[in-house]
């Protein structure tokens, strides 16, 4: 994985470089605007960068049939490895804007050990003794901040492609970018509108509908999209990408399993969110949609009293982590992953692709499942 590991630094220098670009900017507007260049920093700094390493292993997976190369190691063509990179880090910054957006619709206090960025923006105005509600400022602060990382994303993935010379190739990405931006925003309102709405559903339904948010809240947004944007910045056929598109489902549909798991069982010290967070968030997760459909119903009952309550103290999540755990819905959770971890693999074993990164999706596919973060 050390080509991985490179580009994760690269990744992370390409970022760093357009803030560095965006800081004069902000400060010739108003001195104001430096919480925007510092919250951006913070919230971009570090991560794992998995949209970024799956648009470069699409790419070098059509890519590297040409060369016959590693990429990023050996003799690639710069000008399109720059371009690629470009891509990534505005995946990146997607991904960031969409946390900031996401944190504000589940009133969640902290994003990867800090404060989320609209709490942040509350902060601002408490110690700035500043007129008004501070809650209020923090949410409108957080969404505008959330809409300048998305005009940011826009900005890098737009340079991207312009600066690509396979013209059919720009257009094939852009088409991909612009799918995943409307999946996944239609993905978000359909996981708040089950939040709100699951008591007026079927029983039925629910884990379908569960099933639902999170291939278009997640699984296309977090690795299908990118793998597809890599592949189509690349040149790849539509035998390549359709290839990667049953790769990165599935995968997609396993790594959101693994983050439903971790929302409601995850080690604080490791995640950087509290215990039990989705439990208090109210989350209507395909886990508690499997728990749900086992439990007997004096359990189903205190779960959906319970389930979204701010306020659960340390006993009750532990109490509805038991009860979870107990229906089966873990050990289901868990067996279904593996399940779709092994449709992924089996999709790319005999693909057009270069060996190296059929073997680098390999093993990405176990990384982003059995993470504990």
């Amino acid at each position: 994985m050390a080509e991985s590991t490179r580009l994760v630094d690269v990744v992370q220098e390409r970022i760093d470089t357009f803030l560095a670009g965006q800081r004069p900017h902000l400060a010739a507007i108003a001195g104001d605007l430096d919480p925007f260049a510092r919250f951006s920093a913070d919230l971009l700094h570090g991560g794992k960068r998995f949209r970024a390493l799956f648009c470069y292993w699409g790419w070098q997976s059509v890519a590297g049939l040409a060369t016959g190369s590693d990429l990023l190691a050996d003799e690639p063509d710069r000008e399109q490895l720059a371009s690629v990179v470009t891509a990534s880090a505005g995946l990146e910054f997607f991904h960031a804007a969409a946390l900031v957006h996401d944190d504000i619709m589940d009133n969640s206090d902290t994003r990867r050990g800090l404060p989320a960025a609209h709490k942040r923006f509350q902060e601002l105005h408490r110690d700035g003794s500043f007129d008004g509600d501070p809650v209020s400022f923090g949410t409108s602060g957080g969404l505008l901040f959330g809409d300048l990382l998305l005009s940011w994303s826009d900005e890098l993935v737009s340079e991207a492609f312009d600066s690509l010379a396979n013209r059919d190739a720009a257009r094939a990405a852009r088409a991909e970018f612009n799918r995943m931006r409307t999946e996944v925003t239609v993905g978000q309102y359909l996981d708040i509108l089950e939040e709100g709405a699951w008591r007026t559903v079927d029983e039925a339904e629910q884990l379908t509908r569960a099933q639902r948010v999170i291939v278009y809240k997640s699984a296309k947004y977090s690795i299908e999209a990118p793998l597809t944007i890599g592949a189509s910045m690349g040149g790849g056929s539509q035998e390549q990408v359709n290839a990667l598109r049953r790769f990165g489902l599935p995968l997609g549909i396993a790594y959101q399993l693994r983050d439903d798991l971790l929302g409601v069982f995850g080690d604080p010290s490791v995640t950087g969110k509290p215990a039990g967070d989705d439990l208090r968030e109210g989350k209507r997760t395909v886990l508690i949609a499997t728990a749900r459909a086992s439990l007997p119903s004096t359990a189903v009952r205190l779960l959906d009293e319970l389930l979204g309550d701010p306020d659960l103290d340390e006993a009750q999540v532990s109490m509805l982590q038991a009860t979870i755990r107990e229906s089966g819905a873990v050990d289901a959770i868990e067996e279904s992953i593996a399940e779709q971890v092994g449709k992924a693999r089996a999709a790319i074993e005999a693909a057009p692709l270069t060996p190296s990164a059929r073997a680098q999706l390999s093993q990405l596919a176990e990384t982003v499942t059995r993470r504990s973060a």
